[in-house]
């Protein structure tokens, strides 16, 4: 069996075949169970276990485990650890354990770029970050390997981790994208209304971005909460969009942002237009207008795992 490193995973993981490869997976599907999601209680807060199942109909056979602590930022460690087994589907034989922390990453922010190059409109070029973690590189590079991007915002809580990333990235040249203008911001409201994609991925259990700062045509990437009690919108923005989703049950299951806007009826699960699959299966449009705003709610899904893993595999 082979061990694949974080950096091995890294470089095998190009944007364009990666989100490639993650929207074949949802138009062709695969095998994907339920994730299992356990709480763990400790003195610091708590932690959470997922584990997440997946294979192909005659292919491969995945899982990743992956540990969620949050408390982790006070020790400067990162929030998120963990591994992915990749097997052999003709007889169940480990192929690889492959660093689960890069491979989610990547892949989390490559389903993210595949939404938006199906929804966010095709001259969208100011992008909006808010977060500053791990991921939050990534969904920078990934948008702008769909979108022509030429202009990034940053917030953060700490800004000084926003000017930080906003320096890192002065200058980049994505290849579709080339950026002329990178700058941290401390003004949200200011910044939310300028931009034409804003991707959040925080780990915030209370409202970031309001709906009424949205202007039209914008699109609306939530990463971060994958719990009913995590959020990063209020409901006046969930009612405010159309609705797209990584998968119906994750959406159902752990979307917290979905469920705030239901109890506070701004919303039902009803009005979602859309999952992955089906836009990538042309079963609906995607965006209805230049102006509407389109909302992608993502909390992650185990084909996007598998998928990213074999693309691992058969480019290592």
């Amino acid at each position: 069996m082979h061990i694949i490193s974080a950096e091995a995973v890294a470089r095998a993981l190009a944007w364009q075949p990666l989100v490639d490869r993650i929207g074949k997976a949802f138009r062709e599907g695969v095998e994907a169970p339920p994730r299992h999601h356990h709480a763990i209680q400790r003195d610091d807060g708590e932690a959470t276990m997922l584990l997440m199942p997946a294979w192909e109909p005659g292919g491969y056979i995945g899982m990743k485990m992956v540990n969620v602590f949050p408390q982790n930022a006070d020790k400067g460690l990162p929030a998120i650890s963990g591994l992915y087994m990749l097997c052999d589907g003709e007889n169940g034989q480990p192929l690889a354990c492959l660093d689960g922390s890069e491979l989610t990453r990547r892949r989390t922010a490559a389903s993210s770029a595949l939404a938006c190059r199906e929804l966010a409109r095709k001259d969208a070029r100011t992008l909006l970050i808010i977060g500053t973690g791990k991921l939050a590189p990534m969904l920078i590079e990934a948008h702008a390997s769909v979108r022509p991007i030429s202009r990034v915002l940053v917030w953060g809580r700490h800004p000084e981790k926003a000017e930080a990333l906003a320096e890192k990235y002065a200058g980049y040249d994505g290849g579709q994208s080339q950026f002329d203008a990178v700058a941290a911001v401390t003004d949200l409201e200011a910044s939310v209304a300028e931009a034409d994609i804003v991707s959040c991925a925080t780990l915030s259990s209370e409202p970031i971005v309001h709906g009424d700062w949205l202007a039209p045509g914008c699109h609306l990437d939530l990463v971060g909460a994958f719990r009913r009690s995590m959020r990063e919108t209020d409901g006046r923005c969930i009612q405010r969009g159309e609705v797209f989703v990584d998968t119906y049950a994750g959406a159902e299951g752990e979307a917290g942002d979905l469920h705030y806007a239901v109890d506070e009826d701004c919303f039902s699960f009803d009005a979602i237009s859309a999952d992955l699959a089906e836009l990538l299966q042309g079963k609906h449009g995607g965006r209805s207008s230049d102006d509407i705003i389109t909302i992608f709610k993502s909390v992650g899904a185990s084909l996007e795992d598998l998928a990213a893993a074999i693309e691992v595999w058969e480019q290592s």
